[in-house]
């Protein structure tokens, strides 16, 4: 069974770092790079992608659907269980991404890139939390 207060909790969390990222992401990328504006929309793109992990492995857990060999297992699993829709994997599979690049620095980070999930795709976190509120409306209580 899935733990519901603590998807829900990862929930509000998550909708905490997407307020602060809408605070600190400028309308335009020559403010976008600010140093410290970067860094911290950065450092709350990180989080919110690895809060979006936690919930998906909350859910493979709860579900008992396997040990995932690596993150994008979880993805995989979750969507034949029909917890999150293809076009949702796909996406956290390019979030994925991002957070790695971001984190372990694989070469130099493309500001433009950075700037657009953090303003024309930040809508992605949000198509998350509402397949997953409706995937928790399924569970049985």
């Amino acid at each position: 069974m899935v733990d519901r207060e603590r998807v829900l909790a990862k929930l509000d969390e998550l909708a905490g770092y997407l307020r602060e990222l809408a605070e600190v992401v400028p309308h335009d990328i020559a403010a976008y790079r600010d140093t410290a504006t970067r860094r911290a929309c950065e450092r709350i793109l990180q989080i919110a992608i690895e809060a979006v992990i936690d919930i998906c492995s909350l859910f493979v857990v709860g579900l008992r659907l396997g040990v995932p060999a690596e993150e994008n297992d979880l993805f995989e699993k979750l969507a034949t269980a029909g917890v999150l829709s293809p076009d949702m994997v796909e996406r956290l599979r390019l979030m994925k991404g991002f957070r790695n690049l971001i984190v372990h620095e694989y070469g130099r980070v493309d500001d433009e890139r950075v700037f657009e999930l953090a303003t024309a795709h930040v809508g992605d976190f949000d198509a998350f939390a509402e397949e997953i509120r409706e995937a928790l409306r399924l569970q049985p209580d």
